[in-house]
């Protein structure tokens, strides 16, 4: 009972984290815009940050197919778990270069993704403690064999049988919904900057 209690608030303080980093990155974007002066560009940045927003989502949804409602009762070495040790951090990351994408800007992309990875690194490290406590030689194997953060591919296995809570596979699906929030709201952003109400105070390409 207790180790389930833990795994849940290490995600609460997982979707807490998401959801600050998501509005830190929106507040930040209010002053920035793009540096491309051919508008071609700008769109084409745009329009393929919405392709990685929506790989970002199935990406989530792809570990939750694996790992719902599982992490605290035993280790998932299946699927995108056996190439990365968490890869839902990595799909989200993946989101935050996305969200920096519909700016029109690579290197606020970049940026916003390298702040994501530096923000669910303390979270990672908590949970490492957690599960290293709670499962003891059997995650240490687990660590040994697959990488942190980065995916291995050629380490990837996969299930024959999938066993998922329909809950969680939807409460997953809502969270990386927020992500999405960005598209109209930034499209706002640059209209009101267009319009002279808001400041541009930075411009990357």
């Amino acid at each position: 009972m207790n180790s389930a209690k833990d795994m849940t608030r290490f995600q609460h303080r997982r979707r807490i984290a998401l959801a600050v980093i998501i509005l830190l990155i929106l507040g930040a974007l209010l002053t920035v815009r793009s540096a491309w002066s051919n508008d071609w560009a700008h769109e084409y940045i745009e329009d393929f940050g919405i392709g990685v927003i929506v790989l970002a989502i199935l990406g989530r949804m792809w570990c939750t197919l694996y790992i719902g409602g599982r992490k605290s009762s035993e280790i998932v070495r299946l699927g995108p778990y056996s190439m990365s040790r968490n890869p839902l951090y990595v799909f989200s990351t993946l989101g935050a270069f996305g969200i920096g994408m519909m700016t029109g800007s690579l290197t606020v992309a970049f940026a916003l993704a390298v702040l994501c990875y530096i923000a669910f690194y303390f979270v990672i490290v908590a949970e490492e403690g957690y599960l290293e406590t709670n499962f003891g030689e059997t995650y240490l194997a687990y660590k040994r064999d697959v990488p942190r953060f980065f995916p291995k591919l050629r380490l990837y296995r996969e299930a024959e049988v999938l066993s998922v809570k329909s809950s969680m596979l939807y409460k997953t699906l809502a969270d990386g919904l927020v992500f999405f929030v960005s598209y109209p709201l930034l499209e706002f952003v640059e209209y009101l900057q267009s319009a002279n109400i808001l400041p541009v105070l930075f411009r990357f390409y």
